[in-house]
């Protein structure tokens, strides 16, 4: 079977979000070569401290497919995810999370907390880190460049 990314489509996600004055994160679920949901970050624009692209599009995917959880699912985020957005990541059971760059900062997989490998973690997906690492990196960079300015 061939390998299909939906990176494009989340940096997509991320420049919407940017463009609308948030943090430029974008997610994509995706079942079956099926794309479920696409969100973007909206953490500003909904007073939501929750509303992170991650979590919007397992919200909005689940709603779609009537159920609580994505078994078999795939998740392609432009940022490593946070703790917060990691632990629904397991709760979803979400199968492969494709993510672009690494969050020294604040991520939650392979930095700080690295909440997969906990031994609380009910279920870890497959992880593959750096599809599209440059191009989302650049958003980021750039988007709190010129708010430096």
């Amino acid at each position: 079977m061939e390998f299909t990314s939906y990176m494009d489509a989340a940096l997509d996600a991320a420049r919407a979000a940017g463009d609308r004055g948030e943090v430029p994160v974008g997610a994509v679920v995706v079942m079956a070569g099926s794309v479920l949901a696409t969100a973007g970050n909206r953490t500003r624009e909904l007073n939501d401290p929750t509303a992170h692209a991650e979590i919007l599009a397992i919200r909005a995917a689940c709603a779609l497919k009537g159920v609580e959880r994505l078994v078999g699912a795939d998740l392609y985020v432009t940022l490593e995810p946070c703790p917060m957005c990691a632990a629904a990541i397991s709760n979803a059971r979400i199968a492969r999370l494709y993510y672009g760059a690494g969050d020294p900062k604040s991520g939650g997989v392979a930095q700080g907390p690295r909440v997969f490998d906990h031994p609380q973690c009910h279920h870890a997906p497959e992880v593959y880190d750096g599809i599209g690492e440059d191009a989302a990196a650049a958003l980021l960079r750039d988007f709190f460049a010129a708010r430096r300015v």
